[in-house]
């Protein structure tokens, strides 16, 4: 199957955003109970690379196809990764985040986040931002499904403090806070 990349964020209206967003039929991974548990032998690096038996995966419609199979348990109880099939259930290291973000805009007052698996997420109250680190060094992660998420990556960071600075007319008062899909977003830890 050939790979079609997606078209830039910035060419996009909001309505063919949620269009695709909507048309990218993922499996139905939490409906499935598979007997069979094991060990996938592969990675995602901190970088978002993905690694199988140490070698570097290159072909992104392997990443998107793998991508879609991830989940990950309750971080609340050990937070373990997992890529699922109706017939194995098999364990992936993750360094830091299943995702990377790598291009952000603000559509219509919604914010967009374009991910390394080439998906599309609007975030809002089912996608929510959060911030972990200090603010020395801040880490804002996108929440993508499943319990997995995005780091958003530091051109994409700088781009959402754009918005935000925007946003808040460069009075940081309050902070630095962004909204999408009526939910508010703080964006210093």
């Amino acid at each position: 199957m050939p790979y079609d990349p997606p078209p830039y964020l910035a060419e996009l209206s909001l309505s063919q955003i949620a269009q695709q967003v909507a048309q990218r039929k993922l499996p139905p991974v939490s409906e499935w109970s598979p007997a069979k548990i094991g060990e996938s032998h592969m990675r995602i690096a901190a970088d978002g690379s993905w690694y199988h038996e140490g070698g570097l995966i290159r072909r992104p419609a392997m990443v998107r196809a793998f991508s879609g199979l991830l989940t990950r348990d309750d971080p609340a109880q050990g937070g373990g990764y997992w890529l699922v099939t109706p017939f194995e259930k098999l364990s992936i290291e993750v360094e830091d985040a299943a995702f990377i973000a790598t291009d952000c805009l603000q559509k219509d007052g919604d914010l967009v986040f374009l991910l390394s698996s080439d998906e599309m997420v609007i975030a809002g109250p089912d996608n929510r931002l959060r911030v972990a680190g200090d603010p020395e060094t801040p880490a804002i992660y996108l929440h993508v499904r499943g319990g997995c998420e995005a780091r958003l990556n530091r051109s994409t960071y700088v781009q959402l403090i754009e918005i935000a600075l925007d946003a808040n007319d460069d009075h940081l008062d309050s902070g630095l806070i962004v909204s999408s899909q009526g939910a508010l977003f703080a964006l210093m830890p």
